[in-house]
């Protein structure tokens, strides 16, 4: 059935791609149009690419994949609307989808000030919202009128850090895990080792999360015109969640049904209440041609894309390959038209090896070309490994960051293989030929070796990031440990030089590489087209999915801790990664 489903997915992505291209060839914009974003997807920093897996699966699943839309061209879309006299004013509706690294509270933000940016043009901004999370409420509170269903929820409660816990169940199945590490904070490893959290972990994930929750507040206060105060103690007291009772505390502007909503679009596009419908445009679609007939010049600054978990060699759809992102920056660095260098970082870290490849490649790209860093909702260990070394950082206050530390995993399955008749021996050269097995456990005087390596790959990440923020090592051992930071208190202790947007970023390295205005932008890895997807891997639909029950969110989340773990191949078994496998939502 899978397959089935997969192959049908396969000729509706093929029919909704020429769909979707033929529109782009004919995008009409008529003047009074509504640009409108249905927040029904999901926002991935560079291209996604297509994953026959994660088709197959939620083909297995029974569920739709979100469309994926990036970042760039919708803040680019936006700057462009707010000067076209065609466009009359934006509408938000419908509720994200998030995938992976995708739609995170740092995306979100640069969102939310672009659309600030469109509406100091005098253009309104509307957003219609029916059971509104936390994200859509957040995005949503930017609009100059702010409508709730009748019987809608405004389900923003707060923001919960959950970790996924799985110790007792691999006891359970005979699976072992051997751990190794440095720096306190370093908890990746926890899930695997414990049934709650350190205290070293609770602390950080305290003071992280609530970093990010008063950036959260802060901005929505500012735009409803509300204490960020009176807004936590409506969240604490349940008081805001009810239509009426947001409408009462101005949580939202009305309560009103979809067509009274519309009948107000048609006024601000001139429309008669007569008329069926309003002029509208699609965001992305309106995005994608602005961005198409951008002047185009000789000098680039080029933005590469590390989105995913950082793995050894070239990787896949949603993971950060250290040789494939590599060899995109030491093509960018050998190409003449190329002046600049704008690294994206959306990662949690992964493969140390892997990380030290993108890190030289950067090294030596920086030798002659500005290298900026900008940091989207995570870049933290590995993700913090690569950034170390360019001019400048650039996060937003709530990324996620730091988390310098190293540790090290080695499950062994010999008690789950010997309870089914499993069994091993063998015959080995030297005394550590067989050191990488799972089959066995290690002996101490191994986990001695590995803690060897471990601290040496410390010593390195530690050196680098002393060298690249020109610090003295014994001040960043004082904020290392493993400990991750917001972007703001990233910026507070030297890690991140400045709380700025991707934009900025670009608009730095373009000022570092002296080029005035005259210079366009290069992203990479290339949005590869609908044929080309198709013939490189079977495909599948990408739409809007509904909002998922509790059992298959928590399948689908037990799923992606197990990529994320499938990822780690580094060869020498050692790994900069965030800690443990904990969201935000």
């Amino acid at each position: 059935m899978a397959v089935i489903a997969v192959c049908i997915a396969i000729l509706g992505l093929v029919l909704v791609g020429l769909i979707v291209g033929l529109k782009a060839k004919t995008l009409s914009v008529k003047k009074g149009s509504i640009l409108v974003f249905n927040m029904s997807v999901n926002i991935t920093d560079g291209p996604s690419g297509f994953d026959a897996q994660q088709a197959v699966e939620d083909a297995v699943m029974g569920e739709g994949s979100p469309e994926s839309v990036r970042l760039y061209p919708l803040l680019r879309g936006l700057e462009k609307a707010a000067t076209d006299e065609r466009i009359s004013g934006v509408f938000l509706q419908g509720s994200f989808a998030p995938r992976g690294y995708g739609t995170g509270y740092a995306a979100l933000r640069e969102l939310r000030a672009a659309m600030e940016k469109f509406k100091q043009s005098g253009k309104p901004i509307h957003a219609y919202l029916v059971n509104p999370t936390t994200r859509d409420y957040y995005l949503a509170s930017v609009a100059n009128s702010l409508v709730l269903h009748p019987q809608g929820l405004v389900l923003f409660n707060g923001l919960v850090a959950e970790t996924t816990y799985y110790a007792v169940a691999l006891e359970k199945y005979g699976v072992g895990m051997q751990v190794v590490r440095v720096g306190k904070y370093k908890s990746f490893v926890e899930p695997f080792i414990r049934t709650n959290m350190s205290p070293e972990s609770r602390e950080q994930t305290k003071q992280l999360l609530g970093a990010v929750w008063d950036e959260i507040l802060l901005d929505i206060a500012r735009n409803r015109q509300l204490d960020a105060r009176q807004i936590q103690t409506l969240m604490d007291k349940a008081e805001g969640f009810k239509p009426a009772d947001a409408s009462a505390r101005k949580l939202v502007d009305k309560l009103a049904y979809f067509d009274e909503e519309l009948a107000e679009l048609k006024k601000i596009s001139g429309q008669t209440a007569e008329e069926e419908t309003f002029p509208q445009v699609e965001l992305g679609s309106y995005a994608a041609v602005a961005l198409k007939h951008e002047h185009k010049s000789a000098n680039k600054i080029a933005v590469v894309y590390a989105e995913g978990p950082i793995m050894d060699g070239v990787g896949g759809p949603g993971m950060v390959g250290g040789d494939s992102v590599a060899r995109q920056i030491r093509e960018v660095r050998q190409d003449k038209s190329v002046k600049a260098i704008v690294l994206r970082v959306n990662s949690p870290g992964g493969s140390a090896t892997a990380s030290d490849v993108i890190h030289r490649e950067l090294a030596l790209a920086k030798s002659n070309k500005p290298v900026v860093v900008s940091m989207g909702t995570v870049a933290a260990s590995g993700g913090y490994w690569i950034s170390a070394g360019s001019y400048r950082i650039f996060a937003e206050p709530n990324t996620i960051t730091g988390s310098i530390g190293i540790l090290g995993m080695m499950p062994n399955v010999k008690e789950l293989a010997n309870r089914h008749g499993i069994t091993w021996d063998s015959v080995k050269t030297s005394k550590y030929a067989d050191v990488l097995k799972i089959s066995r456990p290690k002996t101490p005087e191994e986990m001695a070796l590995f803690q060897d390596l471990i601290n040496d790959g410390y010593e390195k990440f530690v050196q680098l990031v002393a060298a690249g923020r020109n610090k003295t090592k014994e001040a960043v051992l004082e904020i290392a440990q493993g400990r991750v930071w917001s972007g703001r208190d990233a910026e507070k202790i030297g890690l991140v030089d400045e709380l700025a947007g991707l934009e900025k970023a670009i608009a730095y390295a373009a000022q570092r590489a002296n080029l005035g205005t005259d210079w366009s932008v290069m992203e990479l890895p290339e949005e590869k087209g609908l044929l080309q997807q198709v013939s490189e891997m079977l495909g599948g639909e990408k739409k809007p999915v509904a909002r998922v029950d509790p059992i298959s969110s928590l399948l689908r989340e037990v799923g992606e801790d197990l990529q994320t773990v499938r990822s780690l191949n580094d060869p020498a078994g050692i790994y900069a990664l965030t800690p443990e496998l904990f969201r935000i939502q």
